[in-house]
């Protein structure tokens, strides 16, 4: 029998090990500004090329293509770049390449920075400082923050942190595990893309048509995994006597009821979960550049929203994370006993 080799053995087993090590990098380090990252330098691209690329003139079936272009480059961009640095640090040195793998899938999960970030809006209301609030708010959400009162700030907060549960954390971790971190760069670059360039107005409405429906395709089966994880996690912290604000039975009823509840298919597989889980009422007619958008609400009002509510709402996501994660592990666990 031969020798156990540990290198070997990580090597064998590398997106288990640096998706693990990753999540716990973010729960350390967080995303420091100061530190350079790859989303930023999505940005800035999606900002060349569409300024590049899209003009009022073009006929919309000519914008549909040129945005099309953009999507081509920026997947092919954010999938060959990554993958062309790991090939060379694994030739220099395993332990080299580990450790490039390992930061790559920290750099695509967000949970300490949603946490870190929303936890700002908290505290402000907490402290009953509102205009603070409403600018560490407007720092997460792309709606007016300014008309906002108390109420308003801390559910805009709880929405944040629900959605972002799927696409900061949930749907990098899916992807991460099928193709590694490049498979997860191309999933930050498909929802960077879907942030900057899919909006349904006169500029980006053909422009963002193909980001907006491969963001759609992207999230379909990760924000129906999420919604399930966080589904689960209610239940557990419902069992916690100390955190008896969590309802497993009324996240489930809200869950099946409100879904679909949003103009995006995936949108409120989880908010719908976590509106039912605290038993708050979210979503409803929002403000967006001083135009007010119909929405649907999503979920029952059976107690007025609180700042603490914010609290849950992450405690709610790092148990859904914890859980994806977990979930990801043991079925990498069940391959390798099935085919050793």
């Amino acid at each position: 029998m031969s020798d156990f080799q540990p290198l070997d053995f990580l090597l064998s087993h590398h997106v288990a090990f640096s998706l693990l090590a990753g999540f716990f990098l973010d729960c350390i380090l967080g995303d420091p500004h100061s530190f350079p990252h790859p989303v930023r330098f999505m940005g800035c691209l999606i900002a060349f090329l569409e300024k590049k690329l899209n003009k009022s003139s073009d006929s919309a079936k000519k914008q549909r293509f040129k945005g099309f272009l953009l999507v081509i480059i920026l997947v092919s961009a954010s999938f060959l770049l990554p993958f062309g640095i790991l090939f060379v640090s694994r030739l220099l040195h395993p332990l080299l390449f580990l450790t490039v793998e390992s930061i790559f899938c920290y750099q695509c999960i967000a949970a300490r920075s949603l946490c870190h970030e929303s936890m700002k809006v908290y505290k402000a209301l907490k402290i009953c400082d509102l205009p603070a609030a409403r600018k560490d708010l407007s720092m997460i959400v792309g709606r007016d923050t300014d008309i906002l009162d108390e109420k308003g700030v801390a559910r805009a907060a709880v929405e944040t942190v629900a959605e972002s549960t799927n696409d900061g954390v949930v749907a990098p971790i899916f992807f991460m595990a099928l193709f590694g971190s490049p498979g997860a760069f191309v999933y930050k670059a498909i929802n960077t893309m879907d942030s900057m360039i899919a909006y349904k107005n006169e500029r980006y409405l053909n422009f963002g048509f193909c980001a907006a429906k491969l963001d759609d395709m992207a999230n379909f089966i990760p924000a129906r995994l999420a919604a399930l994880f966080m589904i689960f996690a209610s239940f557990i912290l419902s069992l916690i006597p100390s955190k008896k604000r969590f309802s497993f039975r009324n996240a489930v009823r809200i869950f099946i009821r409100d879904r679909y509840k949003h103009a995006s298919p995936n949108s409120a597989q989880t908010e719908s979960v976590m509106a039912g889980a605290l038993g708050l009422r979210l979503a409803g007619d929002t403000v967006y550049g001083g135009k007010v958008e119909k929405k649907e609400f999503i979920g029952d009002k059976t107690r007025e929203i609180e700042d603490k509510d914010i609290s849950r709402a992450n405690l709610l996501m790092y148990g859904t994370t914890a859980l994806s994660i977990m979930c990801i592990l043991s079925t990498y666990a069940v391959i390798f006993y099935l085919l050793s």
